[in-house]
Parts: C-alpha cells; sequence; structure tokens
C-alpha cells in the first residue's frame, strides 16, 4: 500500500490512467540492479529513484574524475575522487527518502555477478566495455531477468530491451558476436554531453515500461540516435536461432 506521501509524490504518474496507482505499486516493489554509474547511469539512477523504484542497486568501481563532470550530471566538483557509487546513491537518497539505494563500489565477476543479477526484477546495463556487456548479457538470460542496453559515444547512441522471459525476445549476444569487439571509450573517442542524457532517459523510460507493463517495451528493436542530425532509427532485431547464450 501505498502511504499518504508517497501518493502525493508520486501523483503525476498516478494521475495517468493506464499507469495508476497499480503501476506505482509495481515501481515500489520492483529491485532493479544498475551496472555503472557514470554518463549513463547518472540519468538512470536520478530518475528511476525520483520515480519510486523501491530498491535500487548502483555498482561502479571508480572515483569522480574532472573530466567526467562535463557529461556525468550527478557529481559536483567538490565530489572529485570520491566513489561514484556511493555519491550518486547519496545524491538519490536526498532526492527521494522514500526509496531504498544500496552502493557497490566495486566490479561484479562471476558468481557475485550472477547472484545480484538474481536478485533484481530488472537490470540496466550503463557500462562502457563489450566485456562486462555480454558477461551482464549470460548471467541475465541464465537467471531469465530482462535488460535495459544502452551506449552513447561520440554523438551516437542506442539502446535496446532484452528479455529472455518472452521465447521471441533476442539477446545482446544475438546483436553482437563476442569475438572481434573492440572497446571504444569516451576518453578515446569524446562524446557530447546531452547525449549520455537523452540515452540514459530513454532507458530509465524502458525499464519503468517493462516492471510496470504499461506500454511497449524495446524488445526485439534497437533504437538508434544520430544526436548531431537529431534522428532515430529503429532496426528489427530477430532471435539468433544458433545463438551459443539464448538458443539453449
Amino acid at each position: 500500500m501505498l502511504s499518504d506521501d508517497e501518493l502525493l509524490r508520486y501523483s503525476r504518474q498516478i494521475l495517468m490512467p493506464r499507469f495508476d496507482i497499480s503501476g506505482q505499486e509495481k515501481l515500489q516493489s520492483a529491485r532493479v540492479l544498475v551496472l555503472g554509474a557514470g554518463g549513463l547511469g547518472c540519468p538512470v539512477a536520478l530518475y528511476l529513484g525520483a520515480a519510486g523504484v523501491g530498491t535500487l542497486t548502483l555498482v561502479d568501481d571508480d572515483n569522480i574524475e574532472l573530466a567526467n563532470l562535463q557529461r556525468q550530471i550527478g557529481f559536483e566538483t567538490a565530489q572529485l575522487g570520491e566513489s561514484k557509487a556511493e555519491s550518486l546513491a547519496d545524491r538519490i537518497r536526498r532526492i527521494n527518502p522514500l526509496v531504498s539505494v544500496n552502493a557497490l563500489n566495486q566490479r561484479l565477476e562471476g558468481e557475485v555477478l550472477a547472484r545480484r543479477v538474481a536478485e533484481a526484477t530488472l537490470v540496466v546495463d550503463c557500462t562502457d566495455n563489450f566485456n562486462t556487456r555480454f558477461a551482464l548479457n549470460r548471467a541475465c538470460v541464465a537467471a531469465k531477468v530482462p535488460l535495459v542496453s544502452g551506449a552513447a559515444i561520440r554523438g551516437e547512441g542506442q539502446v535496446s530491451v532484452y528479455d529472455s522471459r518472452r521465447e521471441d525476445s533476442p539477446c545482446y549476444h544475438c546483436l553482437y558476436p563476442e569475438q572481434g569487439n573492440e572497446d571504444l571509450t569516451c576518453s578515446e573517442a569524446g562524446v557530447i554531453a546531452p547525449l549520455v542524457g537523452m540515452i540514459g532517459a530513454t532507458q530509465a523510460m524502458e525499464a519503468i515500461k517493462v516492471i510496470s507493463g504499461v506500454g511497449t517495451p524495446l524488445i526485439g528493436r534497437l533504437l538508434i540516435l544520430d544526436a548531431w542530425e537529431m534522428q532515430w532509427r529503429e532496426m528489427k532485431l530477430a532471435r539468433d536461432p544458433s545463438c551459443p547464450v539464448c538458443s539453449g
């Protein structure tokens, strides 16, 4: 049951007939795991925390650097050198003390990653390297936990949702082979600041849609943004029948 404070805080969401109290209660009972507290992770975590996701777990083993502040809107100059995960968690608690926020200042791997994923209602991938993305995808497929994936670099970004609970849903490995991909980071190629906000906000919206069951999530669809031309393109994604991760 929602308290009077919660009914008032989330009233603008509850007012929408298709969302209503039932949608808010689903957010309240959800446990969302966010990997990465950088350019994408900041808007994802801030919006999900403000919207009332009951439990957020933020994972990042990096500390705040000066070059992060151009786009990582959860942080301030006075926080240089502090843990990204812990600083972002504290910011969310100040915005919304009604939600539970956990910070893990570490890199999740192996059995620990698998356990954390299995405990979650939904996972949001805000990381910037392929090894972590592939490992996270395998863990989500194994645990049948929906995965909201996003990426942004230069002036281009993309978002999709992979939900192994559905037989028609591809997984991340269906789109990208595990061999032959090279990580290209923002520190090497650059990134325009608002782009990560646009992609991160889209990831947060997709997470809310999947959790609440309202709307049509990006399952089997890849949304691609060219921010310089302000053009969105959509690609249809099919499940690979020979995928070594999700076809078994």
